[in-house]
C-alpha cells in the first residue's frame, strides 16, 4: 500500500507549485457531463470506495508524468480513480501528477463521442499504458463509435489485455473491474455500476433526487392523514361533549 505524501504550504520565498492547466474546450465533451457527471457517479463511487482521505476521483482534469503548465504530454480523462493516493495533492496541482503521487492511476474511463472515439482507441490507449494506468475502460452510449459499446483493458507486462465483456439476454453489456470491485454496465445506452457484493446498482444523482421527492411526498401524505385523523378525533370529542351537556 502506498502512503500518501503530505501536502504543506510552500516555504516563504519558495516558488509556487506548478499547476496543470485547465482542460481546453477540445478536451471536454458534453457526453462526459451527461453520462458521468450529471448522474453524479464520482460521488457515488466515492461512497462505494470510502477512505476519501486517500482516494482521488477526478473528471476532466489533467494527468501526466511531469509537472507542466502547457498541454504537452498530459491527458484529461473523463473519469480517473486512484486508490491509496493523495487527493489534496491532486487538488493543489489541478490534476494527477504520477511522480508526486508515487503511483499511476488505477482506473481511467473515457466516454465516446464523434470527435474523440478514434483517439480514445488509439493514442490514449497507448498513452495510458505508458503512464501505467492499471485499467482503461471505454463507454460508448451509441454503440457505434467503438467496436463494442463497452470495452475494458487491464495492464499486464506493460501492455493492455482485454477484459472479458459479456452480453446479457437483455442485450446489455457487462464487464468486471477488479480495481473497483464493480461491474461496469452498458444498459440501453446508459452507464451503470453494479455492486456484485451488495447486489445493487450504485445510485445515481437522479435516483437519489427521485427517492428524496418520493420520501417527502410520503411524509407529506402521512402528515396530512395524521392531521385529518386528529381533526376527526377532535370532532368526535366535541360531539360527545355536546351530547353529555344536552
Amino acid at each position: 500500500m502506498t502512503t500518501p505524501k503530505p501536502v504543506s504550504a510552500p516555504a516563504p520565498g519558495a516558488p509556487e507549485i506548478v499547476r496543470f492547466p485547465d482542460a481546453r474546450p477540445c478536451d471536454m465533451d458534453m457526453t462526459t457531463y451527461y453520462y458521468v457527471n450529471f448522474p453524479a457517479f464520482p460521488s457515488a463511487l466515492a461512497d462505494h470506495l470510502g477512505n476519501l482521505d486517500a482516494t482521488v476521483i477526478i473528471s476532466e482534469m489533467a494527468a501526466g508524468l511531469r509537472a507542466t503548465e502547457t498541454y504537452e504530454g498530459i491527458l484529461f480523462p473523463d473519469l480517473l480513480i486512484a486508490l491509496d493516493a493523495n487527493p489534496a495533492a491532486a487538488q493543489a496541482r489541478n490534476g494527477y501528477l504520477i511522480p508526486e503521487q508515487g503511483k499511476p492511476p488505477d482506473f481511467v474511463l473515457e466516454v465516446a463521442s464523434e470527435t474523440t472515439s478514434e483517439r480514445d482507441e488509439g493514442y490514449k490507449r497507448n498513452a495510458y499504458a505508458n503512464m501505467g494506468v492499471r485499467e482503461y475502460w471505454r463507454f460508448d452510449h451509441t454503440g457505434d463509435f467503438y467496436q463494442t459499446p463497452l470495452t475494458g483493458d487491464v495492464l499486464a507486462d506493460g501492455q493492455y489485455r482485454p477484459i472479458a465483456i459479456h452480453r446479457t439476454e437483455e442485450g446489455h453489456y457487462q464487464g468486471h473491474s477488479d480495481v473497483l470491485n464493480l461491474d461496469l454496465c452498458w444498459e440501453a445506452g446508459q452507464l451503470r455500476f453494479w455492486d456484485p457484493v451488495g447486489q445493487r446498482y450504485l445510485t445515481t444523482g437522479l435516483e437519489e433526487r427521485a427517492a428524496r421527492r418520493e420520501a417527502e411526498a410520503a411524509r407529506a401524505e402521512s402528515e396530512g392523514a395524521r392531521n385529518a385523523a386528529e381533526a376527526r378525533v377532535r370532532e368526535l370529542e366535541e360531539e360527545l361533549r355536546r351530547r353529555a351537556d344536552a
